[in-house]
């Protein structure tokens, strides 16, 4: 018969070491416990919101005519200066024709006066021609140069009214509305698009009962879009911003009110959108998420008691706060949560 190894007895007192010591640390892994605690939270409410632009500015016509061409559509982004189109009008062109001959005529007239000048200069010593005579035809001379210069200058400012005819956008943004078509006839000062030249916000109406309770900086929250009305989404699929701005003034009994928010370029002008905005502040219990355990469809935390632990049954919602949860009711303010 084999004998049994003398190694054996050693083995054993290892295992039960490591069991041991396996022991301890389950013991150590357990934390600790928390006590129940009633906290201020802003109470939020669902309600609808609309994107609105902070500038909403029109690209008007300078002059009147026909437009020739329109170089945008609904939705396009225009940077400022932009030539959006262009307006034309035909007794511009007869008037810059006109006075482009009338410049040639008095350059020629003053050709002529010229040379009539230099032969009275070189005449005038030999005494040919009168003093009177020479003076004259200077004055001849500086009476075209003056006319031929105000010439130019309508002619500049018929130029300038042609360049008009080019309606640019007025400001960075995205067009929302174009007004007219090729071929229209515009006046002065008429509109042709509308562009949404400032940051995007929400506009918010909110019933009167709620005046008070509005506070600027307060935090709104945005659900995502195709969602429905009625159902819940994660907490950090949320939107975030703030209240900016109240109006003083009440209609129809709602208080309005701005709040801004970061990334809102891919929204449309006038998009209804749903939000949680706070309406005041109300009494909550949250413990962490690690406390509920689930059996048979069934939530318990595990309260400490002196005569032992005890699986209590609990309602709860989700929070605000991460890892966090709300208890609704099976534990009151005061009791010792276990968190395994």
């Amino acid at each position: 018969m084999r004998k049994p190894s003398p190694r054996l007895p050693f083995t054993k007192g290892l295992i039960g070491l490591a069991f041991s010591l396996v022991l301890a640390l389950a013991g150590a892994a357990q934390a600790g416990e928390i006590v129940v605690e009633k906290r201020k939270m802003p109470d939020m409410k669902a309600m609808f919101g609309q994107v609105e632009s902070r500038d909403i500015v029109p690209a008007r016509t300078r002059i009147g005519g026909v437009l020739a061409s329109r170089s945008v559509d609904e939705g396009a982004f225009v940077k400022a200066g932009d030539v959006i189109a262009t307006v034309s009008d035909e007794k511009l062109a007869l008037q810059a024709q006109s006075l482009d001959g009338q410049l040639k005529a008095l350059q020629s007239q003053l050709d002529n006066a010229n040379d009539a000048l230099k032969r009275a200069k070189d005449l005038l010593p030999r005494g040919f021609v009168t003093k009177a005579a020479y003076d004259q035809a200077q004055t001849n001379v500086d009476v075209l140069q003056h006319q031929i210069e105000a010439m130019r200058s309508q002619r500049a400012v018929v130029a300038q009214q042609m360049s008009e005819g080019n309606v640019l956008a007025p400001r960075d943004g995205r067009v929302l509305t174009v007004s007219v078509i090729p071929g229209s006839v515009l006046l002065p000062g008429e509109s042709i698009a509308r562009i949404a030249a400032g940051a995007l916000y929400l506009r918010l109406s909110l019933p009167e009962r709620h005046a008070a309770l509005l506070k600027l900086g307060s935090q709104v929250k945005l659900k995502p879009r195709g969602e429905d009305a009625g159902t819940e989404v994660a907490t950090d699929t949320l939107r975030r911003g703030k209240i900016v701005k109240i109006y003083p003034e009440i209609e129809n009994g709602r208080v309005t009110a701005d709040a801004e928010m970061d990334n809102l370029s891919d929204y449309f002008v006038g998009e209804r959108v749903q939000i949680y905005a706070p309406v005041g502040e109300r009494d909550v219990m949250l413990i962490p998420r690690a406390a509920i355990t689930t059996r048979s469809g069934v939530d318990y935390v595990r309260v400490l008691r002196p005569d032992g632990p005890l699986d209590v049954a609990v309602v709860f919602a989700d929070s605000p706060e991460p890892n966090m949860v709300e208890i609704l009711t099976g534990i009151a303010p005061g009791d010792k949560v276990q968190i395994p």
